[in-house]
């Protein structure tokens, strides 16, 4: 009896700090880049809809939003576990996710939003991409791993054969979109091409000679997730009840833009800092657009990890979407 009940107390005195772990009471979630890709993270700050959220499900809970934005400076916030969620393009996080499989095991959270890329110039020689020639310059926001990179990559492999992957590479520069944006207006930088997103890809068309000879959905073959959120397995599985909710709160905040779209755009630009660059009416046009959407459902991500992979970018090959996000329904119903 005594040794049964020796059991029992050793039973009970290790399952006391499981029981005991509280779950995570403040947040740190970087913003990201900015723009239309980041929005959903930026309507959830404003009406603070994780905190509402978690007091559904009976938790208190705080959010640190970091004003951090590049997928490098996040992937490191989050693997030194300065942040819990981040968010970057599928090509980012795809690489993130092969380099810590096994390890830290970073899975996707959810999508946050499809849009297309623009590549836009003002260089008359271009009509295509095909056009390049010495001294041509892309500016892109990371050479070889961003999404405009990828997607030139694909075009290469489709029109030249998978030999001929990196050929479009020597063009590209990496330089920040507003930077490039600058830059490209002008016409008195050193680039003559920029792979831009909304709304900045749109401000470079206002102005006269520049044009776009290529977007990401045409290569992609259809709308393609944009940016989305991913987290480490262990934050996932130690704090479920933060976890359900921000993605309640991520659902909301899209259902929210898709509701009142002048007042998403309202909060897009006093997240870009106000000024008169962007009218709230040309943010509700860019949002009344076909081709943005808020969806947590990832869509052409696994078209992304296999070519990925095929061209040695990635070491692992996903078997489907559900290898790379955690599954909760129709998040990881996508493809």
């Amino acid at each position: 009896m005594r040794a049964i009940t020796a059991i029992l107390l050793l039973a009970v005195a290790a399952a006391c700090p499981l029981a005991a772990r509280a779950e995570v009471s403040e947040l740190r979630i970087p913003l990201g880049a900015g723009g239309f890709g980041f929005l959903p993270l930026h309507m959830m700050q404003k009406h603070k809809l994780i905190e509402q959220q978690a007091e559904k499900a009976g938790i208190k809970v705080t959010v640190d939003w970091a004003r951090l934005g590049g997928p490098a400076a996040m992937i490191d916030a989050l693997l030194s576990g300065s942040a819990h969620f981040v968010s970057a393009g599928p090509p980012s996080f795809l690489i993130l996710w092969d380099r810590t499989k096994g390890s830290t095991d970073v899975k996707g959270v959810a999508a946050m939003s499809s849009m297309p890329m623009y590549l836009n110039t003002r260089a008359a020689h271009l009509k295509s991409i095909d056009d390049l020639k010495l001294g041509d310059k892309i500016a892109v926001t990371s050479v070889k791993s961003s999404i405009p990179s990828i997607i030139m990559q694909m075009y290469a492999v489709q029109k030249y054969g998978k030999d001929q992957a990196f050929r479009f590479d020597p063009y590209t520069v990496t330089m920040g979109h507003a930077d490039a944006a600058a830059a490209l207006i002008s016409g008195s930088g050193s680039i003559n091409a920029h792979y831009a997103s909304a709304p900045l890809a749109q401000v470079e068309l206002r102005n006269e000679g520049i044009r776009t000879i290529m977007n990401s959905d045409d290569v992609m073959g259809g709308s393609t997730t944009f940016t989305m959120v991913s987290t480490t397995t262990r934050f996932a599985s130690e704090n479920p009840k933060v976890y359900a909710a921000f993605v309640a709160a991520l659902k909301q905040a899209q259902e929210m833009i898709k509701a009142d779209k002048r007042a998403a755009a309202e909060v897009l630009i006093e997240s870009m800092g106000g000024g008169k660059t962007f009218s709230v009416d040309d943010m509700v046009a860019i949002l009344d657009d076909p081709a943005t959407k808020y969806t947590t459902t990832p869509e052409n991500v696994m078209k992304y990890a296999n070519f990925m992979n095929e061209i040695g970018s990635l070491k692992h090959r996903p078997a489907d979407i559900r290898d790379l996000f955690f599954d909760y329904g129709d998040i990881a119903a996508g493809n």
